[in-house]
């Protein structure tokens, strides 16, 4: 029937291990294999109806303008067709087809993947996290017990992957791991970090459109596949953007997503989460067969790599230094691109403690978010962050002004009690350079203007002959 369907749409025929795709002009359809599987269950045609069903209601949440409805196969087996006359056969979920190349996994392949995706991936992801339903915890969704047992699995599936000693070594990581967060995970749970989300992240489900990005193919076989910690959704693409070599754009995606979504209390479960989610897809590579032997193998030593958190001298706290408009973000951005780092921005965390969103206007709401209580909230916040982040195991870069020694003063010792080097940031630039591009910018966090920039001028404090020694580029110190 699929063939004959095939053949009367014109239509070029994919087909899966669950499923079976129709490529016919600018449409696709997927249509459902009557398989009864470990993972899911499609043999009766009314659960297949469910799942088309289901697969729609929950792509149209990340990619509306791809997931179209659900079409009824009608006909006969020798003559179907779609909508017709007759009893219905099968169903299949209707799409608008995309061009090829447009997948991330594509464009990172042809080196064509614009950072503006990326952050455009971050944007979406963290505005549709804080959107899902939260799930109840009587549910038993994303227990501790549940996301070591799913770990666990994930290991066992890519055994053949890995030696017999990286075998032990991830065994003992994960189930180390397990215990420690489980009190996290549990918190997680009470808190509603676990919510309704999508469930297969990796970058072949993410796309770039005209005038934006979408994710598809998200889980609808299974509800505990997808009603997951927040933080499993976002270290899926993490992990696959580190794995295919691109550890920068990682980095970039995971910045974006914190800074909207404020879930720094997640850090100290990220690895485990991206050591997980590399070995489901050296489990699914592997799955497929010897060609993809290489590709599983990748995903295995990514895992073994998040397993090692970072270590002085490669665990740092950078400050960055400088009048707004000096170009502190923009260096903090190739910062932590380059060195794998968490940025915590002083613009954003600000709003952030006053119950604003990183693009309101404070003033609008009649606040001054620079008086001297303010920033020394602000600057209390960001000590905190960085201690957990540094407790992670991530470097750090405080993106803020620094522009009193006192608070330079306690990033030193901050890092002194972290036991991590301790580097500064300095930016400068012309005194009408600043003005100008203070006057130029545009739905950026920081509300800084020439006001602003003339009243901190006249109140810096600059750099001592020691802190001095600490700017990046001169003789490193412990």
């Amino acid at each position: 029937m699929i063939t004959a369907l095939a053949a009367s749409l014109g239509a070029e025929l994919i087909e899966t291990n669950i499923s079976w795709v129709l490529l016919a002009g600018e449409t696709a359809y997927k249509i459902k294999k009557p398989v009864r599987l470990p993972f899911v269950d499609y043999a009766a045609l009314q659960a297949r109806r469910h799942f088309c069903e289901e697969e729609l209601r929950l792509n149209r949440r990340l990619a509306p303008s791809l997931y179209l409805g659900v079409t009824r196969i009608t006909g006969t087996p020798q003559a179907p067709a779609l909508e017709a006359g007759g009893p219905v056969l099968e169903y299949a979920v209707k799409m608008r087809r995309f061009p090829t190349g447009a997948l991330f996994g594509e464009q990172l392949e042809a080196g064509t993947l614009a950072s503006r995706d990326v952050d455009r991936l971050a944007v979406l992801l963290a505005d549709f996290h804080a959107a899902q339903p939260s799930a109840d915890p009587a549910q038993g969704f994303a227990s501790a017990e549940r996301r070591q047992f799913a770990a666990l699995a994930a290991l066992k599936g890519a055994l053949p992957v890995a030696s017999p000693a990286e075998q032990a070594q991830l065994q003992a990581w994960l189930e180390t791991g397990a215990a420690r967060l489980a009190p996290l995970w549990t918190l997680r749970l009470k808190e509603g970090r676990v919510r309704e989300c999508h469930g297969d992240l990796h970058l072949d489900n993410v796309v770039s459109l005209e005038g934006g990005v979408a994710a598809f193919d998200g889980i609808e076989f299974d509800p505990a596949l997808r009603w997951i910690d927040v933080l499993d959704d976002i270290a899926f693409a993490v992990m696959d953007f580190a794995a295919r070599g691109r550890r920068d754009f990682a980095f970039r995606l995971l910045n974006q997503w914190l800074d909207r979504t404020g879930d720094h209390a997640a850090l100290p479960a990220l690895r485990f989460s991206v050591v997980y989610r590399a070995l489901v897809r050296a489990q699914v590579a592997h799955l497929r067969g010897p060609a993809h032997a290489a590709v599983a193998r990748r995903y295995l030593e990514t895992a073994l790599s998040w397993t090692r958190p970072g270590q002085p001298p490669q665990l740092k706290l950078h400050i960055t230094h400088g009048l707004p408009g000096s170009g502190k973000t923009f260096e903090s951005q190739r910062l932590l691109e380059h060195e794998g780092a968490i940025r915590l921005r002083s613009d954003v965390e600000r709003k952030r403690l006053f119950g604003l969103e990183m693009l309101d206007d404070s003033r609008a709401r009649g606040l001054d978010l620079y008086q001297p209580d303010a920033t020394a909230r602000t600057y209390a916040h960001l000590f905190s962050l960085a201690r957990l982040a540094l407790q992670a195991g991530y470097p750090v870069i405080l993106d803020a002004a620094f522009l009193h020694r006192p608070e330079r003063a306690q990033a030193l010792a901050l890092a002194g009690e972290m036991g991590v080097p301790f580097s500064i940031i300095d930016c400068k630039a012309p005194p009408q350079v600043l003005r100008e591009r203070l006057q130029a910018r545009r739905g950026d966090a920081s509300e800084a203007n020439v006001d602003v920039l003339d009243q901190l001028s006249l109140s810096a404090e600059p750099l001592t002959s020691e802190e001095l020694g600490f700017v990046a580029g001169a003789p490193a110190r412990p």
